[in-house]
């Protein structure tokens, strides 16, 4: 039997807008059948050590417009980031890594993110498990 194809995204910025997107390609292609591998990087993993992942923020130039997309997403029930991953596990093959340079980088405790990842690996082992995927992203 092939393989699932891989579907890779490296999600290195952290506001609500890119990390939705992070969620809901990541969740579709889970479902869809594909190996998910979303990697965190600098930004996504001081926000999930910081337990921010699901807070409502948007870059600046949106700001005008944050209260009203807040609304909208609250209105129809728009799954938060964290809710989008935990369906992915369980619609398919899902996994979140975390760079181990980012922990350190970031200067985050490495127990608050080990706890809310599939695994925590150096950019080499990242890079040799991610060679050849269908699909590579950068968020």
């Amino acid at each position: 039997m092939k393989p699932a194809p891989r579907f890779i995204v490296f999600a290195h910025n952290a506001t609500y807008d890119k990390l939705h997107q992070v969620a809901t390609l990541g969740l579709t292609a889970a479902a869809m059948g594909k190996d998910v591998m979303v990697v965190l990087l600098f930004w996504t993993i001081k926000k999930l050590a910081e337990g921010q992942l699901d807070v409502l923020d948007f870059p600046l130039e949106y700001q005008d417009q944050a209260p009203n997309v807040a609304r909208l997403l609250k209105e129809r029930r728009v799954p938060s980031i964290s809710e989008m991953f935990e369906e992915a596990r369980k619609v398919g093959k899902f996994r979140l890594i975390a760079c181990s340079a980012g922990l350190e980088y970031m200067g985050v405790d490495p127990e608050k993110v080990e706890k809310n990842v599939d695994e925590v690996m150096g950019l080499p082992a990242i890079l040799s498990l991610t060679s050849g995927a269908e699909t590579t992203l950068f968020i």
